[in-house]
C-alpha cells in the first residue's frame, strides 16, 4: 500500500458520516455535538485520532492498515481539511487555529482539552455499533495524549498514545487536568490496562521527558518506546519537513514503507496490541454505512 505522495486523498473507501453525540460523558464535552466521521472495516472498533494538520493521506494509510487487519475505524475530522496533503503554509495556519480553539488545550495549565468528552462519547457509539470486548484508541502527535484520556471511558481498553506533542510549551508536561490524571491511573491500575506509546529519540515535539512523566504517573503501565532518530522517512510532507522540522510522527509521515523498517515494525507491534485486547471474544457485524 503507497501513500498519495504529493496529492489529496479522496477517501472514497469510508463512509463518511455526521455523529452527534448528546452525552459525551461529562461536561467539558458539551452537548449534542456534531462532527463528521470517516468509518470504514468491520470487526471491534478503533478510534484513530488525525494528526496536526488533519486527516492527511498518511492518517488515512495508517486507518486502511488497521481495517485490513480486521478492524472497524472509526476517524473523527477534528480540525483542517479532510484528505488534504500537509502543505507548510496551510498546515501551520490550521496549527494555529487549534491552538486558540475553546476544544483543545494545547499549552501548559490547560488541563484536560475539552474535546475529549466527545471523544469518549464517540467511543462509547463505536462499540455499541461493533460490539466486542471494548475499543481502541489511537492518538496521534496533537491528539496523542486523548487516547490516554479516552480511557476514563470504560469501552475503551486498548490506547496507544503516538508522539504526544502537548502541551507545547513544556516537554515535561502532560495535557492532563490533574483529577483525570490520577483517575486514569487508578483505571489502569484496577483494570490491568496497558498504555502503548512511541517517539522518536531526539523528538523536540515529545521529549524523553514527556514520556519520564508518563513513566511517574502510570508506572508499568506505561509501555513507552524509542525508535532511533534515523529511522525516521527523510522525505516526509513539507508540514513535516518544514514546519516539524525533525522526526516525529512514527507511523504516518515519517514511517518508512519497507519490510523490517523499524517503523513498520511499530505499526505491526500497535496492531498486535489492539489484537490481543479487541479480538478475544469480539463478534464481527457488518460495516456500517
Amino acid at each position: 500500500m503507497t501513500t498519495l505522495r504529493g496529492r489529496n486523498d479522496p477517501l472514497d473507501d469510508f463512509s463518511r458520516r455526521t455523529v452527534r453525540i448528546d452525552d459525551p460523558g461529562g461536561p467539558e464535552g458539551g452537548d449534542g455535538a456534531e462532527k463528521t466521521v470517516y468509518v470504514t472495516g468491520t470487526g471491534p472498533a478503533v478510534v484513530l485520532l488525525p494528526e496536526m494538520p488533519g486527516i492527511s493521506p498518511d492518517v488515512a494509510r495508517l486507518a486502511r492498515w488497521l481495517r485490513d487487519a480486521g478492524f472497524s475505524v472509526y476517524l473523527p475530522s477534528l480540525f483542517g481539511v479532510d484528505g488534504a496533503y500537509p502543505l507548510a503554509e496551510s498546515g501551520e495556519a490550521v496549527a494555529r487555529r487549534a491552538c486558540v480553539s475553546a476544544e483543545f488545550r494545547a499549552f501548559a495549565g490547560g488541563g484536560t482539552s475539552p474535546v475529549v468528552g466527545w471523544l469518549r462519547g464517540l467511543a462509547r457509539l463505536a462499540h455499541a455499533e461493533r460490539g466486542g470486548p471494548g475499543v481502541g484508541a489511537v492518538g496521534l502527535c496533537f491528539t496523542g495524549n486523548f487516547a490516554l484520556t479516552m480511557a476514563l471511558e470504560p469501552a475503551v481498553i486498548a490506547p496507544v498514545v503516538n508522539h504526544p506533542s502537548l502541551p507545547l510549551d513544556d516537554p515535561d508536561g502532560l495535557e492532563i487536568g490533574d483529577a483525570d490524571a490520577v483517575a486514569v491511573a487508578d483505571r489502569l491500575t484496577r483494570d490491568g490496562l496497558t498504555v502503548l506509546a512511541y517517539r522518536f529519540e531526539g523528538d523536540r515535539w515529545c521529549t524523553g521527558r514527556r514520556f519520564a512523566a508518563y513513566r511517574a504517573l502510570l508506572g508499568d503501565a506505561f509501555d513507552g518506546r524509542v525508535l532511533p532518530a534515523g529511522a525516521a522517512n527523510t522525505d516526509p510532507p513539507p508540514f513535516f519537513r518544514e514546519v516539524v522540522g525533525g522526526p516525529h510522527s512514527v507511523v504516518t509521515a515519517h514511517l518508512v514503507d519497507r519490510e523490517g523498517h523499524p517503523t513498520l515494525r511499530a505499526r505491526d507491534e500497535i496492531i498486535a496490541f489492539l489484537t490481543a485486547r479487541l479480538r478475544t471474544g469480539g463478534v464481527d457485524r457488518p460495516p456500517i454505512t
